[in-house]
């Protein structure tokens, strides 16, 4: 009986030894996709952004802009608009101590004049004009010390071709001025005339020295030139935001700002610019699409009756043909019309074909010809989906366009 029980004891050993050989043996791994638990999530992430790289990818994203233009839902106002609803604003202006106390403003004057003879020049500052106050300084200190020179930078029209044809008054200079040569030839003659010691004084008052026909690169190294002359004084104003930037500290002027707030409302200087248009007077750095509904708010009942003076009978005839058929759809839509005129355009191939029966443009070519003229003056805008067809209308509210049609010669 003992060899069975040998030969029992050594097939249980190699049992024993076959499992643990089983499971030595590595498992094939599961293709299968884990299964993530719940305690996964308080894993952080393996990268973590910097700060700057936070801040572009950020920065990378798209910015959420509004289509609510203030120009769409406000229509700007017309001329006669714009002066009925100032006409009764005279009682209630706010004036600056400097326009009511007279001990202030002498005070100013005296120091301002003060300063400039002691080598300085001035840039005034401050919310309101300040025309008729630095006019009333030219007049009442200046013109007694030496000569004035007066220049208004603020009209749209002026050149610093101006201010030189100025001097040319100013007694003892126009026998050393060199005519027709450039202004930089024309700023050091000044210069070098006012240099000599028994030369009388020039003050040279500029309204607006920021405007842009002031603030070129040329013009002002010849104000620098001028600047530099021991007998030449500027005593400017400024109303541009980036006037500092504009004129540094670090250029040769040897500026002394002022406070000269006046609240004095900007009449004179904004008399050239279309104050009821929402654009006002700054003009444009970009050019606008003359075609696009942006500019629909750039134009005015006056402004339109200029353009349609200059065209001739064809062009007017369109114009007053796409008027009607904009102003029936206005009609059409009754007390839900808006201001709106973009859903009351009238489509091209419609256009085209009324043009046609009327014998106004024959072709295609002389009907974008003739819209041509109107697009460049953002009198007749366009605009064409990217499936639909190109309409185009009037960018003028309903009673505007009824008063500008109306203007038009009987034979349209």
């Amino acid at each position: 009986m003992q060899p069975d029980s040998e030969d029992s004891d050594s097939d249980a050993e190699l049992t024993a030894s076959s499992d643990d050989e089983q499971a030595q043996v590595p498992t094939t791994p599961s293709k299968k996709r884990k299964i993530r638990s719940a305690d996964d999530d308080h894993v952080g992430p393996m990268i973590v952004q910097a700060a700057f790289d936070a801040y572009f990818t950020h920065a990378a994203a798209r910015p959420q802009t509004s289509t609510s233009v203030f120009s769409a839902i406000i229509p700007p106002l017309s001329s006669q608009e714009y002066a009925e609803a100032t006409k009764d604003m005279s009682d209630k202006k706010m004036h600056s101590i400097l326009l009511t106390d007279n001990k202030v403003r002498n005070t100013l004057f005296t120091q301002i004049l003060r300063q400039v003879n002691e080598g300085f020049n001035v840039l005034c500052y401050g919310y309101g004009s300040k025309r008729s106050i630095l006019n009333q300084f030219a007049v009442e200190r200046c013109s007694k010390h030496g000569h004035v020179v007066v220049v208004n930078g603020f009209q749209a029209s002026f050149n610093i071709k101006d201010m030189f044809m100025s001097f040319d008054s100013l007694p003892g200079y126009r026998d050393e001025a060199s005519s027709g040569s450039s202004i930089e030839i024309q700023s050091k003659s000044v210069a070098e005339f006012f240099s000599e010691s028994q030369k009388r004084h020039l003050y040279l008052i500029i309204h607006n020295i920021d405007s842009p026909s002031l603030r070129t690169p040329k013009v002002k190294a010849c104000l620098e030139t001028l600047a530099a002359a021991a007998h030449i004084h500027i005593i400017a104003s400024v109303d541009h935001v980036s006037a500092p930037l504009i004129w540094s500290s670090r250029e040769r002027f040897s500026w002394l700002w002022h406070d000269l707030t006046t609240l004095a409302p900007y009449d004179v200087e904004l008399a050239h610019a279309d104050r009821s248009s929402i654009s006002g007077a700054q003009p444009t750095s970009r050019k606008q699409r003359a075609d696009g509904p942006e500019a629909a708010a750039n134009i005015s009942e006056t402004a339109a009756s200029h353009i349609l003076a200059s065209v001739n009978q064809n062009a007017l005839k369109l114009f007053a043909l796409i008027a009607r058929k904009q102003l029936e759809a206005v009609e059409d839509a009754g007390a839900s019309a808006s201001n709106d005129m973009q859903p009351y355009a009238i489509e091209y191939e419609m256009l085209f074909k009324l043009t046609r029966e009327q014998f106004i443009a024959t072709t295609d070519t002389s009907l974008r010809q003739l819209l041509g003229e109107f697009r460049d003056h953002s009198l007749i805008v366009s605009a064409q989906g990217s499936s639909g067809p190109e309409k185009l209308w009037i960018p003028l509210r309903k009673e505007r366009l009824t008063n500008v049609l109306n203007g038009l010669p009987s034979t349209t």
